[in-house]
């Protein structure tokens, strides 16, 4: 019980608290008559701006004029037509594709990868050889389309000025952020070591020489301040697109992809099989995609497409073409999966001339023939429309792949 001297205590405690909350109270109202202030200075001042503001200098901004614009006026690189209006269409075909793209949505979590984790972890259940090519692959593509959506995200699609092509650089971007994605899901799911995986560009020769090579074409597009428009610049881009469509995607991907499909032909890893069968179509999209564009620049710009820049453009392909053999006899050492370097070799030499002649140059490897049936079968690369290119259907469910 509280005595007379507790309850005076609390009497004179109490004066302050009242005294303190009407102070308190009257801080609050002082306050709110500031913010209010505050708010009424800032609208007026945002009211004032706008009656300055320049509404030309923004149009010039978007680099484009007030008329509506013509098909005539758009271009692959350099066109001053206003980017921001996608119809009407150019080029149909970059629109077909980016719907083609759309259909074809996939997500990694929807392949199951129970059979490749209890096999994965048998010791007996797979060779060292098998083993080394699906880290080795693994280690390369990781990085090798991170490589493919900065070069996009950072140069290319700022350099192609047309609204169409790049709603489908858009798409292409996000496959390859779903590719990376894939690559880390195996990854994960087998329990392999993720650093030795993902740092496999630095550690192994023949994966760190097909990423080095690759990069030396986007350094300088790359640059902010880089911009087309004279002869050199103009050939620089084109460069890009041919390292990265005709070579990188068109070439340093075909070693992993046809070891992988053997495996999965032969009942192993299918779960990562299905994975790469998704990631080539997708690839398959975006290479005949690059060419039409690489094709394209050409006709618009024939003053590019002389001598030196053929011959510039064929020794990149053989140069991209010598790196891959050279990826294949570090994977396969000795003969794997019904297929060894040598036969790799001139399969690769086959996907040469087939890159060569998409964009008009001559086959440097004319006696060449395919070794590996069963892949032309798969992709067909004789015809513009291969097997990649149909519709998959009923795929979302993370099943088999079906094809129509």
């Amino acid at each position: 019980m509280l005595s007379w001297d507790d309850q005076d205590n609390e009497h004179t405690t109490a004066t302050p608290l009242k005294a303190s909350s009407a102070t308190s109270t009257q801080a609050l109202t002082d306050s709110a008559r500031r913010v209010a202030s505050d708010d009424s200075n800032a609208v007026a001042r945002a009211k004032a701006a706008l009656d300055e503001l320049d509404i030309q200098e923004g149009l010039e901004d978007l680099k484009g004029s007030a008329a509506r614009v013509n098909v005539d006026a758009k271009r692959m690189i350099n066109c001053r037509a206003d980017l921001n209006q996608l119809v009407p269409f150019k080029y149909d075909w970059a629109w077909q594709k980016y719907l083609d793209g759309c259909s074809n949505h996939w997500m990694p979590q929807e392949v199951n990868m129970t059979a490749d984790i209890a096999l994965w972890k048998n010791r007996e259940g797979l060779t060292d050889d098998e083993r080394r090519i699906v880290k080795r692959n693994l280690g390369f593509f990781s990085t090798a389309d991170s490589l493919v959506a900065n070069n996009l995200v950072l140069a290319v699609y700022r350099l192609i000025t047309n609204p169409e092509c790049r709603q489908y650089l858009l798409r292409q971007s996000f496959e390859e952020a779903i590719h990376t994605h894939a690559y880390q899901y195996c990854v994960e799911s087998l329990g392999m070591d993720e650093g030795e995986i993902f740092n496999m560009y630095h550690e192994i020769p023949s994966v760190a020489k097909k990423a080095a090579w690759g990069l030396k074409y986007t350094r300088s597009i790359s640059d902010p301040t880089f911009e087309t428009g004279t002869l050199e610049t103009d050939r620089e881009l084109l460069r890009n697109l041919i390292a990265f469509y005709c070579v990188l995607e068109g070439i340093f991907f075909y070693c992993g992809f046809s070891q992988i499909l053997s495996m999965g032909r032969r009942n192993k890893m299918t779960g990562v099989a299905e994975q790469f069968q998704y990631i080539l179509r997708d690839e398959s999209m975006h290479l005949n995609f690059g060419i039409d564009v690489i094709n394209q620049i050409k006709i618009e710009n024939p003053h590019l497409w002389d001598a030196t820049m053929q011959d510039e453009a064929a020794q990149m392909i053989l140069q991209g073409t010598q790196l891959e053999i050279e990826y294949a006899r570090d994977t396969m050492p000795r003969g794997v999966l019904g297929m060894n370097a040598a036969m790799m070799e001139d399969y690769l030499k086959y996907i040469a001339n087939r890159r060569l002649t998409q964009i008009g140059l001559k086959e440097e490897y004319p006696s060449t023939t395919n070794p590996f049936p069963w892949m032309s079968e798969i992709m067909d690369l004789k015809k513009e429309k291969n097997f990649f290119e149909t519709r998959v259907i009923e795929y979302q469910t993370g099943g088999a792949l079906s094809w129509d």
